[in-house]
């Protein structure tokens, strides 16, 4: 590598980090190999593999270019592999930004690698003639300045041409179309090497010369959701046109009318179908004009040539259409010319779907399409070349045959449910009544009606929701089945077998034998391939595991190895469990495996599982009457209960003889009895000789002679008479023949001579520093005395779900482990910017306005692990619990405690740290011996004994109490007293070899330098976590004024207690060109180490018990799903912010079912995993070469994580997922933060409706694949939206059809409007507005994981909870910001805070975040059903007007109240009062430079609108357009007006706009006086105002008196000139660069705008004012907001008026 360095110019810390990296990929292969094959010297193959996977990316570029790649490897020479794929890795390690482009860095590695090869083969240089050199030398950083730098700067300009992203994207390049421009042939020719700045690729803007978009377009418009889509919207609309001829006879199945007339009818599918191919080719040349002329005349002339056949199509079949009628028409019938012409029509239309039936045959033999598309042959370009563009990506991304059949049945089975629903409940319905209002004669209409007298747009308005529904509605059937299919899929994975303690209860026995075939490994499956006969034989393995069909897999004994190692990892899990404060010191005991001690013969399971056991056995032989065999059968029916009595007898027998002298008379006694009844159980003669009767007498008496070993001040009398009263029990009671006292003392039972009473100077009790002893005394204590089933042992709900998890997941299909040294070598990345690391001190106590702080609110939320956490602290040393808040080491403890319950840096460094944990105890575990087992866990028993601490004060109940002594120091160190204390040594090198973790702190150098707290408690994680490293950029600023930038990797060096600088490599310049995730990811990553890297957030969490499986998970990439190994793993996360809030609930029963259930189904059969979010593994040497593990365009790439996914896809990758392991991750909590996460996702999702790879993951997967892919990304928003717009038209309808006259006029003269289908659709749009299509899911997963009775009860909670409000009200989020953004742009990242929300959120802030999204929206549909119900013809009809607008006014209220109702203290008078009275302060203060948003109304309604300034033309249209509606409501009222007269004359509604033109001067006037005279001659502006009002009221009573003017013409008037004026002012907003020259004009638009905002907020207050001034209603609405269910019993109402009766 040094070699390597120096030839071609690269850094010297980068020469040394990928050297690194190169040695441990080696050093790990070779360790895999099997023991037979392995030797010191590394195997050749190892170092050829590793070559050829690092260069398959590479090769398969030089393939599709046509070249020969430039790696020239001698056979049996691993030098060479070496120097190829070293070389590889210098030029990916110092290639910075440029690594988004993988192309882009093939190109340069093509040129490199061919200069290696004549180096190595010792060429000469025929132009000096010495020996070949690199045509980039000159020093260390010879090759990021000549090639990094160059390339960079092209970037760097293009994205500054972006304007922050605001530019459109046609306008400028950004990382794929520059990673494109090197898919070209000709890329060679165009740049050369080296590379020269003169050519034109390097031409900057404003460069009009310099090269421009490759390969794509991305332009904004919703008709990219066609142009992508093109195959699902052709079926939707041709099947459309279909059912709607065939239902056009009303016949009441579609094959009875089905005669010839309706058969040629359907031919004309034909002509649509031709038109939208004509429509896709106008779309191409209208979207892709600007590539076309510069990409190649080829790809225009495609273009136009696809046009005009397009055209020609819809000519011939028109043409051949038209002539079968005028054949019928002159041949007055169906004869045999028509005959003949219809076969004409049908040869025309065999010949225009022979392309579809070769998709079809090719998707029916996928392999040879996969063969055709990834093969280089010139003639399959030809073949292929009018159907698609040349693309490196997207080839052979069909699946295999069995794939092929599982998601084609999905689909099938689907669209037939949803068509026969179409057809019948949809389209039927609708034919009459549309044949009824088409017939209707003149119709007279209210008012001035511009087209005639034609009833066809009634006919519009009654299709219109129906066909919006008929569009979208594949996504309630898409839930419905993907429902069906996951909890199928679910139950056959064995998901859900164990739910809770109690089926855990019944499984646990077979435990021990699941994790040693899950997780331990055995040597003889190291190397197994994956053939049928070991699927077979590891299938019947589980089967036996399972069901325990095996005795090997059956039950395990205490002298078992595997015993032990179970009993390790079961104590440290628990160990994990108390250290995490999820259950107590008792729950310890409780739970934990106790080691082999006191001779006892059988596993001494926990006590959990032997509580009431014993109580039941002796019942059993008090009962049972009969010999031995027949009693001893009845118990070991129950292996528990077996194993409790053994125990139990064993450790009385052991117990008696240890706290007796060992050679006094009373101890050969004790031993004499005990060998009596072993003598008597051998010879199953107990029942005989022994009462069994009594057996409850002798327990009463050994139960107190434990509770007084267990006192902490023993008093030795009362144990001496406790010892003799159980003595005497068992001697004269319990033998069923009386002995006297003379055959007592012949046989050794009694004393020889006694000179004194029994046991009186022989008792000798353990010291009390013997913690193990009295340990064992409290088990056995628990065992006599517990009468319950301890179901509710763990008390902590999330302790019981990971145990639950956790044991029902080792009965899964999990890969056999390999050992930790054969394991794949992994990494972790975490990207962090400047979020919390540790919360601190103030943080903790800091106070809101309603007295709460975080602490306080925790210690409710979360009570039972705040009393564990207080019981530790006293265990280890605190005495008083204002130690806490006082002493430093204490306090950090409890900033600790907060948060790791928060969604801090911290939290996730410790979890993620527990796989190097997990890793060290495995890697011991593989090489401990037998002895290593039994003497470590007798070691750890002592210890752990120690810590927990050896003795209690009874607290009245039998083994209840707490620690009275606690451990001399204030902790442990966890390697003295975990697992870790038996390590010998070598497992911390294996792990580090395998397991590295590194947290990209991006601006840590800038913390550092300022002295930000941040950097301290990064660097304290980093004293605490020797295997964390952290990645940041540092800046350095040089003598001449520039700056340097450098990726610089740390670490915390434990000898020298001091951060410590381990690599620094060069940046051509700043880090963040495109998106600030991703280019922080970027720049770490080569960083990271391993075959694998798994990319975490820093809202998530790790679980030491699923570090455990991890190893288990990696094997997964060994293993073929379908025809591919996946390249992702896709990992269950489980939300752990459901319990802070009932708006967090519903957040996290959603994330829940979509990460489980959701990804399930889109794995397995749907094969259209994407990467959805950062638990996931990716292979990282298949990534490494192929763009990174995400993408990092600005804007278009702002959802970077799916674009992974994307790009795995289309590159050939497969991505699975996998249920039986799982991270945790934190969500949003409050309603501001869920909504601004929904509409960072929203408008990523828009933005990614216009990118490339939506638009070739359309066209390049097969038509189920297609469906599956849209419906689950895109497809979600686009119809979430769609069921809005569903809404506006059916509101918008009924309002025309009421104030146009037409609802009137058809209701008397037709059967009805209000048919079937519009009742269909009103139903479907109600269940998608209550969330039910999103709540199915979650039902079914909640039925499959906790039972169907849990899963229906918390869905009524949720309902009672108003979770319906928050579904609907989250579906105007996403439709506000998906549509605003495909029509306008405008995506950014949203910071949500991620922290606790707790305060009351006051209205002016709400009205900034909602009210263009869901507040005017909602008072818009409520002014149209307040008009409608005032003039429709059925507001006679009470019940009809609710029935038909029930779903609307829902939808109104949500929009309106949800702010409120997910708001603490939303319904509170004062707090609202206050809050009016803040928001008129905000409207009414005056704008300046520094001014905030958060300061101003005008500042606010400047960035709320500023997305119209970078819209572009088509989009400023379309939303003039849209604005229009507006001026409808004046339109349609003004005829309403009895100053009309009853008039239809247009000068009516011309006239009007008198009044609004008046307005209009009279606000120019007064702006005009004010800014003249409200200054110094106010008196003037006052005259000016009551003029203007003056004239107002005149004129105003002069028409009441002179026209048919009512005063209730004026309340009507303002609702058609509000709208209107609003209406004026959002168009104006569009030509606002253009009004602003004006200022007096722009000044009156902005004063207007401002009382609008001021009269929508009064109105979204005054339902909220009703509502606060309703008794009972702000204390229901804290309980529905923070208690989850009414019954959590949670102190919220405390906690909301600050009623606290302590400090906190």
């Amino acid at each position: 590598m040094d070699w390597l360095g120096a030839f071609f110019g690269f850094q010297r810390d980068s020469v040394r980090n990928q050297r690194e990296h190169l040695v441990l990929l080696l050093a790990n292969a070779q360790m895999r190999l099997s023991s037979a094959d392995f030797s010191d010297t590394l195997e050749p193959r190892i170092a050829r593999a590793l070559r050829k996977k690092l260069l398959r990316n590479y090769a398969s570029w030089c393939g599709f270019l046509g070249r020969r790649a430039n790696v020239f490897v001698p056979d049996d020479d691993p030098r060479a592999d070496l120097l190829y794929a070293g070389l590889h890795l210098l030029v990916w390690g110092e290639a910075a930004n440029l690594r988004f482009m993988p192309e882009c860095l093939c190109y340069v590695y093509h040129h490199m690698a061919l200069e290696l090869h004549r180096i190595l083969e010792g060429f000469i240089d025929t132009a000096t003639g010495r020996p070949a050199n690199p045509a980039v030398n000159g020093g260390e950083h010879a090759f990021l300045s000549r090639v990094v730098t160059p390339i960079y700067a092209v970037v760097s300009a293009e994205v500054a041409s972006s304007r922050n992203g605001t530019a459109p994207h046609a306008a400028w390049r950004n990382y794929d179309d520059i990673n494109e421009y090197f898919w070209r042939r000709d890329v060679f020719d165009r740049l050369g090497w080296p590379v020269e700045q003169s050519r034109q690729f390097f031409r900057t803007p404003p460069d009009r010369t310099r090269v421009r978009k490759t390969g794509f377009v991305e332009v904004r418009s919703f008709w990219n959701i066609y142009r992508s889509f093109d195959r699902l919207w052709v079926m939707l609309l041709l099947y459309l046109q279909a059912a709607a001829v065939v239902a056009w006879d009303d016949a009441k199945w579609p094959w009875q009318g089905f005669d010839r007339r309706a058969q040629v009818r359907v031919l004309s599918v034909f002509i649509t179908w031709a038109a939208l191919r004509f429509l896709q080719s106008l779309l191409d040349i209208g979207t892709q004009f600007r590539r076309a002329f510069r990409d190649g005349r080829m790809l225009a002339a495609r273009m136009v040539l696809k046009a005009v056949a397009a055209a020609v199509w819809v000519l011939v079949f028109a043409v051949l259409y038209k002539g079968i009628w005028n054949q019928r028409d002159s041949d007055r019938g169906w004869s045999r010319g028509t005959d003949a012409r219809i076969m004409k029509f049908l040869y025309a239309a065999a010949v225009f779907l022979l392309p579809e039936a070769l998709a079809t045959l090719l998707f029916i033999i996928p392999w040879v399409r996969n063969a055709l598309e990834k093969t280089n042959w010139k003639i399959c370009y030809a073949l292929t070349w009018w159907f698609q563009s040349r693309s490196f990506v997207g080839r052979g991304l069909r699946e295999g045959t069995w794939d092929n059949v599982k998601y084609s049945i999905f689909w099938v089975l689907l669209l037939a449910v949803k068509f026969t629903f179409s057809y019948f409940l949809q389209i039927r319905p609708l034919v009459k009544p549309t044949k009824e209002i088409d017939s209707l004669g003149k119709v007279a209409y209210a008012w001035h009606e511009f087209f005639g007298q034609s009833n066809r747009f009634a006919v519009f308005i009654l299709w219109l929701p129906v066909v919006l529904i008929y569009l979208m509605d594949i996504q309630i059937w898409y839930a419905i089945f993907s429902s069906m299919a996951g909890a199928f899929v679910g139950l056959f994975a064995h998901l859900g077998e164990i739910r809770d303690m109690k089926q855990l209860r019944l499984r646990f026995q077979f435990f021990a034998s699941a994790m040693s075939f899950n997780i331990m490994p055995e040597e003889q499956h190291v190397n197994e391939r994956t053939f049928l006969p070991s699927r077979l034989r590891n299938f019947w393995q589980r089967l036996q595991l399972r069901y325990g069909f095996s005795r090997s897999f059956r039950k395990i004994e205490s002298n078992q190895v595997e015993a032990r190692r179970f009993a390790l990892i079961w104590n440290e899990i628990i160990s994990k469990f108390r250290e995490e404060d999820i259950v107590s010191d008792l729950e310890v005991e409780l739970l934990e495996l106790p080691p082999e001690l006191w001779n006892v013969r059988v596993i001494r399971w926990p006590c959990f599982l032997l509580c009431n056991e014993l109580s039941l056995a002796l019942g059993q032989a008090k009962e049972v009457p009969g010999p031995d065999r027949r009693l001893w059968r009845k118990i070991c029916k129950n292996d528990y209960r077996r194993c409790a009595v053994i125990e139990v007898y064993d450790s009385t027998k052991y117990l008696l003889l240890e706290i007796i002298k060992e050679r006094s008379e009373e101890h050969g006694i004790v031993t004499q009895l005990f060998r009596e009844f072993d003598e008597s159980m051998q010879l199953e003669k107990l029942t005989v000789e022994y009462k069994m009767s009594v057996m409850q007498h002798v327990h009463a008496k050994l139960v107190a002679l434990l509770s007084l070993l267990l006192k902490p001040n023993k008093d030795i009398t009362k144990i001496v008479n406790a010892l003799q009263t159980l003595y005497d029990v068992v001697i004269r009671d319990f033998q069923t023949e009386k002995r006297s006292m003379e055959q007592l003392r012949n046989e050794g039972l009694a004393q020889a001579r006694p000179t004194s009473l029994l046991f009186v100077d022989t008792v000798v009790l353990p010291d009390e520093e013997n913690a193990t002893f009295y340990k064992q005394v409290r088990r056995m204590h628990t065992i006599l005395t517990s009468r319950d089933s301890m179901v509710n042992v763990p008390k902590n709900l999330e302790a019981r779900r990971r145990i639950a998890f956790f044991s029902n997941s080792l009965f899964m299909n999990i890969p056999r482990a390999t050992q930790v040294e054969k394991m794949m070598a992994f990494s972790v990345l975490t990207p962090y910017y400047n979020e919390e690391v540790l919360y601190n001190k103030d943080q903790l106590y800091k106070e809101n306005e309603d007295g709460i702080s975080i602490l306080y609110y925790l210690k409710q939320i979360y009570p039972d692990e705040w009393e564990f956490f207080v019981e530790r602290m006293k265990r280890e040393g605190m005495s008083d619990i204002k130690e806490l808040y006082s002493e430093k080491h204490r306090l950090r403890d409890l900033r600790h405690w907060v948060s790791y319950r928060g969604q801090t840096l911290s939290r996730t460094v410790r979890g993620m740290m527990y796989y190097y944990d997990a890793l060290k105890m495995l890697t011991f575990l593989d090489s401990a011996s037998e002895h290593d087992l039994r003497t470590g866990s007798r070691e750890l028993a002592r210890m752990g004994s120690s810590r927990i601490g050896s003795s209690r004060r009874d607290g009245g109940t039998g083994g209840s109490g707490y620690y009275s002594r606690a451990s001399s120091s204030r902790t442990l160190s966890r390697a003295t007293s975990g697992v870790s204390s038996l390590f010998k040594g070598s497992e911390y090198g294996t792990v580090l070899m395998k397991y590295t973790y590194v947290v990209a702190c991006q601006i840590y150098g800038q913390q550092k330098a300022k002295n930000d707290p941040h950097a301290y408690e990064i660097l304290e994680l980093m004293k605490n976590y020797e295997a964390l490293r952290v990645a940041y950029v540092d800046e350095k600023h040089s003598s001449g004024g520039e700056t340097e930038y450098f990726s610089v990797l740390v670490k915390y060096d434990q000898q020298l207690q001091q951060e410590v600088e381990i690599y620094r490599v060069k940046l051509p310049g700043p880090l963040k060109l495109g998106e600030g995730k991703p280019e922080n990811q970027n720049h770490a990553l080569i960083f990271t180490r391993g075959d694998a890297v798994q990319t975490i957030d820093m809202n998530q969490d790790n679980y030491f018990e699923e570090a455990l499986k991890m190893r288990n998970l990696l094997e997964e990439f060994n293993r073929k799903y379908g025809i591919r190994k996946p390249k992702i793993l896709g990992v269950r996360e489980h939300v752990f912010t459901g319990s802070v809030s009932s708006l967090a609930w519903f957040m996290s029963a959603q994330e829940t079912s979509f990460v489980t259930l959701g990804q399930r189904v889109l794995a397995n059969p749907l094969k259209v995993r994407m990467h959805y979010g950062h638990p996931d593994v990716f292979d990282r040497l298949w990534f490494l070469g192929r763009g990174g593990i995400s993408k990092a365009s600005r804007v278009i790439n702002i959802s970077e994580d799916i674009f992974a996914g994307f790009n795995c896809t289309l590159r050939g990758g497969n991505v699975t997922h996998h249920e039986y392991i799982q991270v945790g991750k934190g969500r949003d909590v409050g309603l501001n933060q869920v909504s601004m996460f929904e509409a960072k996702v929203a408008s990523g999702n828009g933005e990614q409706t216009l990118s490339r790879d939506v638009y070739r993951l359309g066209h390049r997967l097969d038509f189920f694949r297609m469906l599956s892919f849209f419906y689950t990304t895109i497809g979600f928003y686009l119809n979430t939206m769609m069921v809005v717009l569903t809404v506006y038209a059916f509101v918008w309808g009924r309002f025309y059809l009421a104030l146009s006259g037409l609802e009137d006029y058809i209701s008397k003269n037709t059967s009805s409007t209000n048919n079937a289908a519009l009742g269909a659709v009103l139903n479907q749009q109600f269940v998608i507005q209550l969330g039910l299509f999103t709540a199915l899911p979650m039902i079914i997963e909640n039925s499959l994981e906790h039972g169907f009775l849990n899963a229906v009860w918390d869905f009524l909670k949720m309902q009672l909870q108003f979770a319906s409000v928050f579904y609907t009200f989250s579906m105007g989020t996403k439709t506000h910001y998906y549509g605003r953004t495909i029509l306008h742009g405008g995506a950014k990242y949203r910071a949500t805070g991620r922290g606790f929300v707790v305060e009351h959120k006051k209205f002016a802030e709400n009205y900034r975040l909602y009210a263009r999204s869901h507040f005017l929206k909602a008072i818009e549909l409520g002014v149209i059903l307040v008009l409608y119900a005032s003039y429709t013809s059925s507001s006679g009809s009470t019940l009809v007007y609710i029935l038909l607008t029930l779903s609307s006014w829902f939808l109104v209220g949500s929009w309106i109240l949800a702010p409120f109702i997910f708001n603490p203290s939303g319904l509170d008078w004062l707090k609202n009062f206050n809050d009016f009275e803040d928001f008129l302060t905000w409207i009414w203060f005056q704008g300046g430079i520094s001014v905030k948003s958060d300061q101003s109304w005008e500042k606010w309604w400047e960035e709320e609108t500023d997305h119209l300034r970078t819209s572009g033309l088509w989009g400023s249209i379309l939303e003039i357009i849209i604005d229009l509606r507006y001026f409808f409501f004046q339109y349609a009222i003004v005829y309403r007006l009895h100053i009309a007269g009853g008039s239809r004359s247009i000068l009516v509604y011309l006239l009007s706009w008198t009044c609004i033109l008046l307005a209009f001067v009279a606000l120019i006037t007064v702006a005009y006086f004010r800014d003249r005279y409200s200054a110094k001659k106010h008196i003037r502006y006052r005259f000016i105002q009551a003029v203007i009002v003056g004239v107002t009221v005149t004129g105003i009573v002069l028409l009441i008196e002179f026209t048919k003017f009512q005063f209730i013409d004026a309340l009507t008037s303002l609702l058609a000139f509000l709208p209107t004026g609003w209406g004026i002012i959002s168009i104006a907003l569009v030509f606002k660069p253009y009004l602003r020259r004006s200022e007096t004009v722009w000044k009156t638009i902005v004063t207007v705008a401002r009382l609008y905002d001021i009269m929508f907020g009064v109105i979204v207050m005054t339902p909220v004012a009703v509502l606060s001034w309703l008794p009972g209603l702000q204390e229901m609405q804290t309980r529905i907001l923070f208690n989850e269910a009414f019954s959590r019993g949670l102190h919220i109402s405390q906690m909301v008026t600050g009623a606290k009766k302590q400090g906190v």
